[in-house]
């Protein structure tokens, strides 16, 4: 056979197995049910179109929050009828800005523009993920107003079924129109002209070049863009989109030059009431909802990839339910008590009222946070997150977004509380002494002979040092993990660790939570806010389940407790009382006195102090004992005013057999046989090696019967002996 008709021969069986398997495709297609599928979304999509009018890209329903006793926090809305402005009042400079960075084919297209689908498609699967959109203008306002951002199939195909039928419908003008009205600029501002009144104080028209840029980078992703939380990356996009525009001939080089060297300076309008509970109540009310969604939280990554595929997957979730926030008309409950909001504002405010310096944009630069947890639910009832101010709209709320070096204040959970795990006691011996490779103790002075508890209440460097090299950073940072710490990083793993040195470091809130871990008995609970919350119609869409996760181990979280409670009467903290009110908590304070800590509890409340500048520097006098042990004190005073006086619960008292053989009857009645009821011509049946527990149990109220615990505890005691436990 000649080559030309092998080549042939060839080319026909290659087309005839292609057609094979368009016929198997399409016979597949149909047999499966995705026609049908695929059937019902097209029609789906018309009939929401066919329905649409001009109202339909103006309608919001309005949202509130209300506080533990059911008074309204904030009214939440998208105000999109307030600001709602014609395609002819937009500025041209918004319009051409838009299209340049997000859709340049716009006024060509019918909708959808396949080649970019297409080019997506091809470097996503290149690349192992998405890193490039193929979506339209239509197709995100088909998505913003018809759809939700899940990542399936149906609900792409529908997505551009509806940009398609949008198009027959609706003038490009319109649709533009209708897209930047409806489009989330974050902090509940909805359209560009909301957009523009709260963040500059301004019509948009008043808007020049470098500040609609601005404006317009936020939509991409409004929570990595928010300039409130994040103005550099605001400002980097800002300059892409004007690149963008001087690469299309939109702009002259000079124009683009100014422009991103502009400073852009924020205006807010002073509206807000609550901003620090607003601030969180909005993110616990939006993690709530992801939550419901099925959303999972991490915070520990196989790898750099992982944790970078889990970030982008969470800010799309979270924007998607933080917009519904101010749309969808839900009712929230929190467990924000706004008396205890206000006596913590006021006792932050007041302890650091004689620091008036202010920085570059009018902020105090000495600032405080803290949080307050309610240890019987393991919610939080307040947070502040700075020093009372007139402000210009919402602030940074430093008590979850920011992160700092925690100091001596960590070492309860990832050092001592883990040695006590290892078999230590509060009455160890432990050698404090200068270290040839090790920190030295903040005082220079070194005590020798000393119990783990002296160790504790005087904050040794040392021992921290000595007791993390035997529990390893691998062991004493996985407590950390275990509570959900979110920057906890590589670098970490080393023996800084232990006296507070971090990589990023740790929030106010996440120091209340590990502590109110402690006070439960070792299991922690995640520090929401969010109580219940109702959709429009009045159902209960989510509501608060606190799921406890054992972190240590009972005996040795109480046993912490109880060498806490040194640190206020003999330790750093000496002179630091709640008067009758029994009190533990530890101090913290950073190298070159940046940083200065208080936390600490009481069988009420968990409560987080931290003080010092947002861009870190030393603060002459600045100790965990100075200030936020002072705003600890007087909050702590306030709160518990009228609360009858509570015991933290007692730790076990272990007996070890050694001393059990030396005086096997000590404290026992006449009569009562040491190891309780066994056949003495067969001793042999009792182990060797036992552990003894005396279990001490108060409470307060008639006689129960015999074995029973009562639920209160403060005046009667009873001591009870255990059979004889074999010890693991």
């Amino acid at each position: 056979m000649k080559s030309r008709d092998r080549k042939i021969l060839r080319l026909i069986k290659i087309q005839i197995a292609l057609l094979l398997l368009l016929i198997a495709g399409v016979t597949y297609y149909y047999v499966s049910g995705y026609a049908k599928t695929v059937s019902d979304l097209k029609t789906e999509a018309n009939l929401l179109v066919r329905k649409s009018n001009p109202n339909t890209f103006r309608q919001t329903e309005t949202s509130e929050v209300y506080d533990i006793n059911g008074d309204t926090i904030s009214v939440l809305k998208g105000e999109k009828d307030v600001y709602y402005i014609t395609y002819e009042q937009i500025p041209e400079d918004a319009v051409k800005a838009l299209i340049s960075i997000e859709d340049k084919k716009f006024f060509s297209h019918d909708g959808v523009d396949y080649r970019a689908i297409a080019r997506a498609c091809y470097v996503m699967l290149k690349d192992k993920e998405m890193t490039q959109g193929g979506s339209t203008i239509t197709m995100q306002l088909a998505r913003t107003i018809f759809l939700s951002n899940e990542k399936t199939w149906q609900r792409k195909i529908e997505e551009i079924y509806i940009a398609s039928e949008l198009e027959k419908k609706y003038s490009k003008e319109e649709i533009l129109e209708f897209y930047l009205n409806n489009v989330y600029f974050a902090n509940g501002y909805y359209g560009i002209e909301a957009a523009a009144k709260g963040y500059f104080s301004k019509d948009i028209s008043e808007l020049d070049l470098a500040e609609i840029c601005y404006l317009l980078a936020i939509p991409n992703s409004p929570t990595y863009y928010d300039p409130v939380v994040n103005p550099d990356n605001t400002i980097k996009r800002k300059n892409l989109i004007l690149k963008a525009m001087k690469d299309d001939g939109i702009i002259a080089e000079k124009q683009y030059e100014d422009a991103k060297d502009e400073v852009i300076s924020l205006t807010r309008p002073d509206s807000i009431k609550n901003n620090y509970v607003e601030t969180y109540v909005y993110t616990c009310a939006t993690r709530a909802l992801m939550a419901q969604n099925g959303f999972e939280f991490k915070t520990d990554f196989k790898n750099d990839d992982a944790k970078k595929a889990y970030e982008k997957a969470y800010d799309e979730a979270y924007n998607e339910a933080n917009k519904s926030l101010f749309t969808a008309g839900y009712r929230i409950y929190t467990s924000i008590d706004l008396k205890m909001q206000q006596q913590l504002q006021d006792s932050i405010d007041h302890q650091l009222e004689e620091f008036t310096d202010v920085n570059e944009e009018g902020i105090y630069a000495l600032q405080s946070a803290g949080v307050c947890i309610d240890n019987e639910t393991g919610m939080v009832n307040a947070i502040v997150g700075g020093r009372s101010q007139e402000v210009n709209g919402y602030t940074l709320n430093r008590a979850f977004q920011s992160f700092r070096q925690p100091g001596s204040s960590i070492k309860p959970l990832n050092v001592y509380t883990p040695a006590l795990e290892m078999g230590y006691t509060p009455d160890s011996i432990v050698i404090d002494e200068k270290l040839e490779d090790g920190p030295e103790n903040a005082s220079g002075k070194y005590s020798g002979e000393i119990t783990l508890r002296q160790a504790v209440a005087a904050s040794k460097n040392t021992i921290a040092w000595q007791l993390y090299t035997e529990i390893t950073p691998d062991k004493g940072m996985s407590y950390l993990k275990d509570m959900g710490f979110s920057h906890i990083e590589k670098e970490d793993y080393g023996m800084a660790a232990c006296l507070g040195g971090l990589t990023v470091g740790v929030s106010p809130l996440e120091m209340a939570k590990g502590y109110a871990t402690i006070e439960n008995d070792g299991y922690t609970r995640e520090p929401t806010c969010i109580s219940k919350i109702l959709d429009a119609k009045g159902n209960t869409i989510y509501e608060v389940n606190q799921e406890d996760i054992k972190i240590y181990e009972e005996n040795d979280a109480r046993n912490m407790t109880d060498m806490l409670q040194s640190v206020l009467t003999d330790g750093t903290a000496r002179g630091v009382s709640l008067g009758d009110m029994p009190a533990a908590g530890k101090t913290g304070t950073t190298n070159d006195n940046r940083d200065g800590w208080f936390v600490g509890y009481t069988k009420y409340y968990t409560t987080s102090i931290w003080v010092g500048y947002d861009q870190p520097k030393k603060v002459p006098g600045l100790t965990g004992s100075s200030y936020p042990a002072a705003i600890w004190q007087d909050f702590m005073l306030a709160i518990h005013e009228g609360k009858v006086p509570a015991e933290f619960k007692k730790p076990a008292v272990f007996t070890g057999p050694q001393e059990q053989e030396e005086d096997p009857e000590a404290d026992l009645e006449e009569g009562e046989e040491p190891y309780g009821e066994f056949d003495e011509e067969n001793p042999e049946e009792i182990p060797e090696e036992q552990t003894y527990q005396v279990i001490t149990q108060t409470f307060d109220g008639p006689e129960v019967p015999e074995g029973a615990i009562p639920d209160n505890a403060t005046d009667v005691q009873i001591t009870t002996t255990t059979e004889p436990v074999v010890e693991e």
